[in-house]
């Protein structure tokens, strides 16, 4: 595992957008899966400019999103959909046709699960995987607790997560409780992972991540069995395991 330590989350942004960029220009036909949350918005900044600089292109690129919320409708302004829109995919060169995100509101989520992981691997799995972790050691809505061995599948979210994210809602009445996310074994099967995290707040995290048993407490302790692993933290993210790396 490869570890970067940057001084605050531009830095950390920066080294991702650097570290990404010649990658996704180099393979043509990259399948990119894509992480949502406040964690990657700078490096999808980065990548905007470097999209309208010439810099980078997506025209090739196909993406997987980690997640999104059951129960909403893709046009809910808190949707990982829209999210995605804003942040990313209304400012680059991607082809529409080659987005895929979960369906919040499908008819039958759990084949719908189902769906979205044989089209995964029938592209033949992510080439290069964007995560970010939650402050309980989540990685995309893996929650504590969850198997090593799920594939895209329905979770119910940790209080925690739901807290975490109810600033995103006008209450947390209205965060959902439930959520679509690739597993832990679908994430696992991409050949490349970059995890961001920003914060003094996930510097426990990353401490388990890193120095914790490898199990279900800490799901994002199981990327220490993947290859191919680069973390990028920020000062405060790495507080707790400065000097042991």
């Amino acid at each position: 595992m490869k570890f970067y330590i940057e001084k605050d989350y531009k830095g950390m942004s920066r080294k991702a957008a650097d570290l990404t960029a010649d990658k996704i220009n180099q393979k043509k036909g990259m399948i990119l899966g894509l992480a949502t949350g406040s964690t990657p918005i700078g490096l999808y900044q980065k990548w905007i400019e470097k999209c309208k600089k010439g810099e980078l292109s997506f025209r090739d690129v196909k993406t997987f999103n980690l997640d999104e919320y059951l129960g909403l409708p893709k046009e809910h302004s808190q949707s990982y959909w829209t999210f995605m829109q804003e942040q990313l995919f209304q400012h680059i060169d991607i082809d529409p046709t080659n987005v895929r995100i979960p369906c919040g509101d499908h008819e039958d989520p759990e084949e719908h699960c189902k769906e979205y992981e044989r089209e995964l691997d029938a592209c033949g799995g992510v080439d290069l995987q964007i995560l970010g972790i939650g402050r309980n050691g989540h990685i995309g809505f893996n929650e504590p607790g969850e198997s090593f061995e799920n594939e895209t599948h329905v979770v119910r979210l940790a209080e925690d997560t739901r807290v975490v994210n109810s600033r995103f809602f006008d209450d947390l009445s209205e965060v959902p409780t439930h959520a679509i996310t690739m597993g832990l074994k679908s994430i696992m099967k991409a050949k490349e992972i970059i995890l961001l995290a920003s914060g003094d707040e996930k510097s426990e995290a990353i401490y388990r991540t890193l120095f914790g048993e490898i199990d279900s407490d800490t799901p994002a302790s199981i990327l220490r069995l993947h290859p191919n692993v680069s973390m990028i933290v920020d000062e405060g993210a790495a507080a707790k395991v400065k000097g042991q790396i």
